[in-house]
């Protein structure tokens, strides 16, 4: 599905909390548009903003709570996980960022940060001066509406994040949850009939509002019902021969069981 011109663009996002290798069937006309759009937004910011650029590996802080707000940083390569600190020292994931995706938001309101953002892999984060991004917007009405729509698109996964935690059972949660960011990645280009989890069982039950098991437990029904394959032993390689099957089993999660027919008079 690669157009050649992009292969080198495309290329640093082989990192992160999936690494996949093969291409979904459905969508592909979708995905190789969004993969474009992001190519050409990537490029508008390099050539209009000049970002600082800065290698990041696992466990590096890019900002952390209470640092006062200055910069907003685009994620170029790399997987990202955004985690809060609640007041007796628990660690809660909020966000999972990855290529083409911003930082920093949170900042603006109160001029601090009020979250974490650590590096969950090496990757690669633009650094953009929140004031001369502002300065360049008034100039650039493209630049504008590209930190508009980065802002949204935020807003909007947030609000479907939430609805996820708060409305699926747990292994329908836990599908929706491979569902989302294994089309996010074809969006971006990259393959995802088979893909590499990074996070640990515990870290993406933190993040989903379970516990380690019954992550546990939702992977091997979605492997029992054939949705998901493990590819060894380690159960980190997981096969996914078809993303709509993952949607598939959400509604069959959802679905109403029906009530037992009554019972005949003799």
């Amino acid at each position: 599905m690669f157009n050649p011109s992009l292969t080198q663009a495309a290329a640093p996002a082989m990192n992160g909390f999936l690494a996949a290798r093969a291409v979904p069937k459905a969508g592909l006309a979708v995905h190789e548009r969004a993969s474009q759009k992001l190519v050409e937004t990537q490029q508008l910011l390099k050539e209009r903003l000049n970002p600082q650029r800065r290698v990041v590996h696992a466990g590096d802080l890019i900002y952390q709570a209470g640092e006062r707000f200055g910069n907003l940083y685009i994620l170029n390569s790399g997987f990202f996980k955004i985690v809060n600190l609640s007041a007796d020292g628990r660690e809660q994931v909020v966000g999972l960022k990855f290529r083409g995706d911003w930082l920093g938001f949170d900042g603006i309101a109160a001029n601090h940060y009020s979250c974490d953002a650590v590096a969950m892999d090496t990757g690669e984060v633009w650094v953009v001066s929140y004031e001369a991004l502002l300065a360049a917007c008034l100039a650039e009405p493209a630049l504008l509406q590209v930190f508009h729509t980065a802002m949204s698109r935020e807003i909007a996964h947030d609000r479907d994040s939430l609805m996820s935690v708060c409305t699926l059972p747990a292994d329908a949660r836990v599908a929706d949850f491979l569902r989302y960011w294994a089309e996010s990645l074809a969006e971006r280009g990259m393959r995802t009939d088979q893909i590499t989890l990074r996070m640990t069982r515990a870290e993406i039950g933190n993040y989903l509002g379970m516990t380690l098991e019954s992550v546990s437990r939702a992977l091997s029904r979605l492997a029992r019902d054939k949705v998901i394959e493990f590819v060894e032993k380690g159960r980190r390689d997981v096969q996914i021969p078809d993303v709509g099957a993952l949607s598939a089993f959400v509604q069959r999660c959802l679905a109403p069981v029906p009530a037992p027919a009554p019972a005949m008079l003799q």
